[in-house]
């Protein structure tokens, strides 16, 4: 993650909260154990022994608890019979004096817990700090030392999860949706500091605090203690789920079942509300959605229905200790809390990772919200790790291109190919170089420098930049990425500062920022001649499939008035581009709709085998012109095929129809194919049903995915060589073999859209927002990306939807602002550290104006000799959308399974790395994971879970070769949403804000029966409902009376007059426009068929297809890891 990131401070788990009295510490049941045997664990999630505590990196320290209770007074003793608390797990020894003998305090700043929260039980890890300022009140830790002891070497246990100790108030909101205590273990330290030490003899602390009892509220505590180690920036944990390998039988985590007033460790399954945060304080001080649980009316039994498990947590320096038993005689963590398994219950079974123990998604996403969502990401700075996806953040461009052009899997990449190889992180950008911006962002401004043109290297004729040096007063300047020396051509002279800056600096865009656009000159055009405005032709089946299902009736109807919202120049009256129009079953159908007719003419073309256009004049025109001949043709087309019978259809002849049409016009555009069926017609590209479950998990899988014939491939370049780009609509009701049929749509650099079994009332919706937006949507024609980078790297690899005829020219018929190509670099030299890496993306595009135009995108990263460097400027989101993109093409050459395999062995060597070369020494039962890659884990199991690498039995070979083609060019935030689905529970929405409620982890045992969730994944929205919903809540949002009335088949929820039901579907319409396709509502009732469509997206279970638990592939991580390392 990064630096400067603030601790959360507040005391462990296993510590006593100070300023509350009468809360002394007893052992089990109050008394002494004399003689617990020596654990290598330390306290819940408190210090393990040997491992010195961290210090924040900067900022104030939190203020005091605001409960009333007086901090203890100095020296006051404990009562006798009660062992003095000890701050270190039971038996744990210390060095030198005995700890009775001399109490000693550490520096407050290591404890990670706030008072008077409650440990988080099950979503939040309580482990993720993210970059930037200090969470809400950061002032902290006066009296945290206050009640505190070190004393004896027994310790009693944490309090159980759940329960909160003391009264709330004291809790200050992080952020709106999340209290304080949810993160804090890890922080991650400043770029100065070495990587840091995840042990140190003994732990003792080295600076010594006053007194125990001694109120210290008055002090402040130095940043950086001397003698501390920086915070840790790994997260470790404990293993494990496999038992030791010594065989010996670890201590079981309770002895024996609760006290009565204890609890148990683990939340309960039935409570996802307690899951998605800790108890929140009371609403005065709150901000924002309650992120806890009601007050009351906490569904079902307290005692969960998987035994809690006792899991290793996280322990402060990052790795996982034993639990131990819960607290006794602690209160609830606010009025009205009821007491979970108050009542005693069996001891868990030992040897599980508690799923609250370990990296949490959620945690991660909320931290960097709270802490990097409110300041601008200014990209005046070299290799700055920009803000995750997933927060909303303004961009303000000062010389490198805004994250939303481009994301790097690292900002600071190796100086040598052997440091990138033993490390083997991939160094990818993920480049979307049309990207819509926000409202309040500039687009990227438009450079003329009229006949001339841009100006350029001579040597690699990269393009002028911010980071090109002017020398001799401004007469020559060496290019950045090659070195060479150019003359700056006359007419682009000028004069020099003192700081060797030109005098216009700020006046040129090419100079001050990371992204603008050329004005290309006639040299840029093809044939050198400037091109036409752009055509879009409508192509549309009318065989019998199409007429039945009223899709034809549909397309004709929307088109009327889509064609006045054709994509135009932001000053232009109208839109340049015209339109043709084709209808096709077995023989294709091209319509005359000249403005001068007075009806519509058709020419047939049955001979498909040679395919030509029958007309030129009249086939595209303009909109406005003919705007009656096109209104007339879209009322007569569904009713002169109503009668059809024809139910064959040809399909590579209709492309070859639009990209002759395109070549006789002269001109770009884009083909708009409606299809609903394999095309068996006697015609070229004629294709059979091929379809073979049989193949799955054989070494003939990958064919699967490969094109059945070799015919579209070639049509594929023809239509690029024109800018002729396809986008498909599909509408099957059987295998289709979109494997093949997306061939051109996929090199073409267009897009596919999949409506199986298309039904009138429940997809219409979906198809016409898709088309809407298609139509409209920003796209440049004619396209050709190259990436230059400096001396020492090379763009040597590609991912997405274009095709290559060299090998650094990526080309593309059509770009739209949603697709992404990602690009992957090797060394070809040493890199240096004083001058970093620098990527130039140039594009170059015909406009939807037809103006030829080039966009430029600059991005300078840091090199690091230092592998901790490299670890600590790492983008996982980037990552995981690299190594999909990697993954589902390699399932076209390999076994699926070998490619699951390589997947999980590379993220392995790039986890041992880390643990081997940055990480302290320390215990191989520990995994220790990168701050920045802590979800590293997470992320991946869901890739390797995915339909592509690992489908069920209900999915359709079609879904999966559309899957694979959806990826390649989606976006980080599209893979990071379509692999971890946003889970949102509705019934704690706030009504009366515009916020959302917080999300929840990807697990069933987050769901409560009694409250409905929202679950979107980018291409579909679930609404779960669960069999205890309340009458009302039913009532409101559906409109029924009960929950057996509720039906499966609502495509769009009802429209009613009330607070809840107005703010679901105002929530479900942001999500919507959030998307770059219209996601597809699905409300799932609990225990009802659909529900296992629903779990397959609760990512962090176990999945039906064979898919491993997040905790049980965490495991396997470990195992891969310590394989490696020994």
């Amino acid at each position: 993650m990064s630096v400067n990131q603030q601790a959360h401070t507040g005391p462990p788990y296993g510590q006593p909260q100070p300023g509350y009295q009468g809360y002394q510490q007893p052992a089990y049941g109050g008394q002494p154990l004399p003689a617990v045997p020596q654990s290598q664990y330390g306290a819940y999630n408190g210090p393990m022994p040997g491992y010195q505590q961290p210090v924040p990196p900067q900022g104030s320290l939190r203020a005091p608890p605001t409960s009333g209770a007086p901090p203890p007074a100095s020296g006051a003793s404990l009562p006798s019979g009660h062992l003095a608390y000890s701050q270190f797990g039971h038996g744990d020894v210390q060095n030198g004096i005995p700890a009775s003998a001399a109490p000693m305090q550490r520096p407050p700043a290591s404890q990670p817990f706030l008072p008077g929260s409650a440990p988080t039980p099950v979503s939040q890890t309580s482990t993720f700090q993210q970059y930037g300022h200090p969470p809400a009140s950061v002032q902290q830790l006066s009296n945290h030392m206050a009640g505190m002891t070190i004393g004896s070497t027994t310790a009693s246990a944490p309090p159980p999860a759940g329960l909160g100790y003391g009264p709330p108030t004291s809790v200050p909101p992080v952020s709106g949706s999340f209290s304080a205590t949810g993160s804090g273990l890890y922080t991650p330290y400043t770029a100065s500091q070495g990587p840091p030490p995840t042990s140190v003899s003994q732990g003792l602390p080295l600076a010594q605090p006053p007194f125990p009892g001694q109120p210290i509220s008055t002090q402040r505590l130095p940043t950086q203690v001397p003698g501390f180690a920086p915070p840790p920036s790994s997260t470790g944990i404990g293993l494990s789920s496999y038992p030791p390998t010594t065989g010996a039988p670890r201590p079981p985590t309770m002895p024996g079942p609760p006290l009565p007033g204890q609890t148990l460790a683990g939340p309960p399954a039935s409570q996802p509300n307690h899951v998605s945060s800790p108890p929140p304080p009371p609403p005065s001080t709150m901000a924002g959605p309650h992120p806890g649980p009601p007050m009351s009316g906490l569904h079902g039994p307290p005692p969960p229905t998987h035994p809690p498990q006792p899991g290793y947590q996280m322990q402060q320096n990052g790795s996982f200790g034993q639990v131990r038993g819960p607290q006794p005689n602690y209160g609830g963590a606010y009025p009205g809390t009821p007491n979970y398994g108050s009542q005693p219950g069996p001891p868990p079974p030992p040897k599980r990772l508690d799923p609250d123990s370990i990296p949490s998604p959620i945690q991660v996403i909320e931290d960097d919200r709270s802490n990097r969502g409110s300041e601008p990401f200014v990209t005046g700075v070299r290799g700055q790790v920009p803000p995750l996806v997933t927060t909303n953040f303004l961009v303000k461009d000062q010389g490198n291109a805004s994250p939303r052009y481009i994301r790097c899997t690292s900002y600071n990449i190796p100086c040598t190919s052997d440091m990138a190889k033993q490390s083997q992180v991939p160094l990818a950008a993920v480049i979307k170089p049309l990207a819509t911006l926000p409202p309040e962002e500039t687009l990227p401004y438009l450079v003329d420098h009229g006949e001339s043109g841009p100006v350029r290297c001579n040597r690699c004729k990269a393009y002028m930049c911010p980071f090109m040096q002017f020398i001799e007063g401004g007469r020559r300047f060496q290019c950045c990425f090659c070195s060479c020396v150019t003359e700056v051509p006359p007419h682009y002279f000028q004069h020099l500062d003192h700081t060797g800056k030109r005098v216009d600096f700020y006046d040129r865009p090419e100079l001050s920022l990371g992204s603008y656009e050329f004005l290309a000159t006639v040299d840029y055009c093809k044939n050198n001649k400037f091109p036409t405005p752009p055509a879009f032709i409508f192509m549309i089946d009318v065989s019998y499939n199409a007429m039945k299902s009223g899709l034809v009736r549909l397309i004709c109807e929307e088109l009327k008035s889509l064609l006045d919202y054709l994509p135009r120049e932001g000053n232009m009256e109208e839109s340049a581009i015209r339109v043709g129009f084709v209808t096709y079953n077995k023989v294709l159908h091209f319509y005359n709709v000249k403005s001068s007719l007075a009806q519509p003419q058709m020419m047939v073309v049955s001979d498909v085998a040679d395919m030509f256009v029958p007309l030129l004049d009249g086939f595209l025109v303009n909109v406005n012109e003919s705007r009656t001949v096109i209104a007339s043709l879209l009322d007569q087309i569904p009713e002169m095929f109503a009668d059809t019978r024809e139910t064959e259809t040809v399909f590579a002849p209709v492309i070859q129809a639009g990209l002759e049409a395109l070549k006789a016009a002269e001109c770009a555009g884009k083909l708009f194919i409606f299809h609903t069926s394999l095309p068996i017609a006697e015609a070229p590209g004629k294709l059979k049903n091929r379809d073979d479950k049989k193949l799955i998990n054989t070494d003939k899988e990958k064919t699967l995915f490969q094109p059945q014939t070799s015919f579209y491939n070639n049509l594929a370049k023809d239509c690029v060589a024109q800018g002729c780009c396809v986008d498909l609509f599909l509408f099957p009701n059987q295998y289709l073999d979109v494997a093949t049929l997306g061939v051109v749509t996929y090199q073409t650099g267009g897009s596919i859209y999949k409506y199986a079994y298309f039904q009138l009332e429940t997809d219409q919706d979906r198809f016409l927002n898709d088309l809407r937006r298609d139509v409209q949507k920003e796209v440049g024609f004619d396209a050709v990306m190259r990436v230059r980078t400096s001396t020492g790297i090379r763009a040597t690899d590609f991912f997405g939807a274009f095709y290559m005829s060299n090998t650094t020219d990526v080309e593309m018929a059509g770009l739209d602002c949603d697709k992404t190509i990602t690009v992957e670099f090797k060394h070809d030299d040493k890199l240096s550290e004083d001058s970093g890496a620098l990527l130039q993306c140039a594009l170059l595009y015909t406009s939807c104006a037809g103006q030829r135009r080039l966009r430029i995108h600059n991005l300078s990263l840091n090199c690091c000799t230092q592998l901790a460097d490299l670890y600590r400027n790492c983008e996982t989101d980037t990552l995981i959308n690299y190594l999909a993109k990697y993954a589902y093409r390699g399932v076209l050459s390999s076994p699926v399974k070998t490619v699951r395999d390589a997947l999980i062995n590379q993220c392995a060597q790039i986890l041992a790395c880390y643990r081997k070369n940055c990480a302290s020494p320390s215990s191989a039962g520990q995994l220790i994971l990168p701050e920045c890659m802590k979800l590293l884990p997470v992320y991946l199991n869901c890739v390797l879970k995915s339909d592509v690498l690992q489908p069920g039995p209900e999915v359709t070979t079609d879904d999966r070769a559309y899957i694979r083609q959806l990826v390649t060019s989606m976006d980080v935030a599209e893979t990071n949403v379509f692999f971890y689905p946003r889970l949102l529970p509705l019934t704690k929405a706030d009504v009366d804000s515009d916020s959302l409620p917080a999300a929840i982890r990807n697990s069933e045992e987050r769901l409560s029966k009694g409250d409905i969730y929202l679950l979107e994944n980018g291409l579909n929205i679930f609404v779960w409902v669960g069999v205890n919903v309340q009458q009302g809540l039913i009532q409101n949002l559906f409109g029924v009376s009960s929950f057996s009335q509720i039906s499966n088949a609502l495509s769009t929820l009802p429209v009613l007059e009330n607070p809840f039901s107005k703010k679901v579907r105002s929530i479900i319409d942001m999500l919507q426009v959030q998307r770059s396709r219209y996601m597809k509502l699905i409300i799932v009732k609990q225990e009802d068929k659909l529900e296992m469509l629903f779990k397959h997206f609760l990512v962090e279970d176990k999945s039906l297809s064979g898919g491993a638990s997040y905790v049980d592939f965490l495991c396997h991580m470990h195992k891969e890891i310590r394989q490696l390392l020994s």
